[in-house]
């Protein structure tokens, strides 16, 4: 029996999806945890641990090196939550477009007041905004979210067009074709009337908003970000609003020096925040760790390789290693040492990383675990029966 501990509240519908030999407890030497959005970066890995899900498409709050090193497998769940964002994004057009915020806000200081119809016609004015159809919006980051986005804009009667240096192939195909696909990100922030942001934050996209950035944008440039703070420089921003550079900024993750700015729209990361949304990403979290517990699958997995193969023996030995020279016959040389035969072998890298499978019809010995276990660069190793 596996013990699978939580670290926030979970669907319980979603848990549902576990494999009958994983359990929910409350243990403090966990084979696994799921978590939401508690912070890991601080949270004291104990030697049991294989494997963290994180039900939701980021993973920022957990410490994906230190687990590497650690031999603990990381998962987030991808496109679980993309539909609820992609409806957020629609949402998050019409607000960057028609001032609904300040007029909903303005409507509020008529209550009670007996001319309040009156009112309304004759302020109205002051709220006037384009409409979206007939504009073009830069998506920038084309994967889930991104592409549900751009496909749903187009159906609205915008011009898309779309960049993203790591596009996959699965991701291009479900595109719409009036989709276009821009050559650079300068080519989004030069054309675009809106840009919407969908993408990872790394080194390279950090502060991919900023002075020089908007000052290639057409004036009057509408930026949504549902992704990450980082992504967006706030002085910058800032400084580009007060100048009507941009005429709207909303965001999902609002810092403290950006709430209340005028033509900010901030609202507390709902993007994910429905109950549809927060199910499916239990229901993939829940199959994640099932299946890489009893085993040894990575799909999703975010800090190893990804690594899918139906069991073919009864026993099946799992290593997670270092990508260097030689290790896959220091491994299958100290398997066959001790007298085991492989019947399959699979083995996958990722940058600093790499993930073995080997099938056996004969439960290794202790002596040939110490053995995987001694090979300079193993991070861990399990069996699984």
């Amino acid at each position: 029996m596996f013990n699978i501990k939580l670290l926030n509240k979970i669907s319980a519908n979603g848990l549902s999806y576990l494999d009958p030999a994983c359990q929910v407890s409350e243990t403090e030497a966990p084979d696994a945890i799921i978590v939401r959005s508690a912070d890991m970066h601080s949270y004291e890995m104990n030697p049991e641990l294989v494997a963290i899900a994180r039900a939701g498409a980021g993973y920022n709050n957990i410490p994906t090196d230190a687990c590497a090193e650690a031999g603990i497998c990381v998962f987030n769940t991808p496109g679980a939550n993309a539909n609820a964002v992609r409806e957020l994004v629609l949402c998050a057009l019409l607000l960057s477009s028609r001032k609904i915020v300040e007029a909903i806000d303005w409507c509020k200081d008529l209550k009670d007041d007996p001319d309040a119809l009156k009112k309304v016609e004759k302020g109205k004015s002051q709220f006037v905004g384009p409409e979206i159809a007939g504009k073009t919006l830069g998506v920038i980051g084309l994967g889930k979210v991104g592409g549900l986005a751009a496909n749903a804009a187009l159906d609205l009667g915008m011009n898309v067009l779309g960049f993203d240096p790591y596009l996959s192939l699965d991701n291009a195909w479900s595109l719409a074709r009036g989709i276009k696909r821009a050559a650079s990100y300068d080519e989004i922030f030069a054309n675009c009337d809106y840009i919407t942001i969908h993408a990872p934050l790394t080194d390279e996209t950090k502060n991919l908003i900023n002075a020089e950035t908007i000052a290639k944008m057409p004036d009057g440039v509408r930026i949504i970000n549902l992704a990450r703070a980082g992504l967006v420089n706030n002085d910058d921003i800032k400084a580009a609003l007060a100048s009507g550079k941009v005429a709207k900024y909303v965001t999902d993750f609002p810092t403290g020096d950006i709430i209340g700015v005028e033509n900010v729209v901030a609202m507390p990361h709902l993007g994910a925040s429905t109950p549809e949304s927060e199910e499916n990403c239990a229901v993939m979290a829940a199959e994640e760790i099932s299946d890489f517990l009893l085993n040894g699958n990575t799909t999703n997995s975010v800090n190893f390789p990804n690594l899918s193969q139906p069991r073919s023996t009864k026993f099946r030995i799992t290593v997670l290693h270092r990508n260097v020279p030689n290790m896959i016959s220091a491994v299958s040389g100290a398997i066959g040492n001790a007298g085991v035969n492989i019947e399959h072998m699979y083995n996958r890298s990722r940058g600093e990383y790499a993930y073995m499978m080997l099938d056996t019809d004969v439960h290794p010995t202790d002596a040939a675990l110490e053995a995987l276990n001694a090979i300079d660069g193993v991070l861990k190793v399990r069996i699984l029966d």
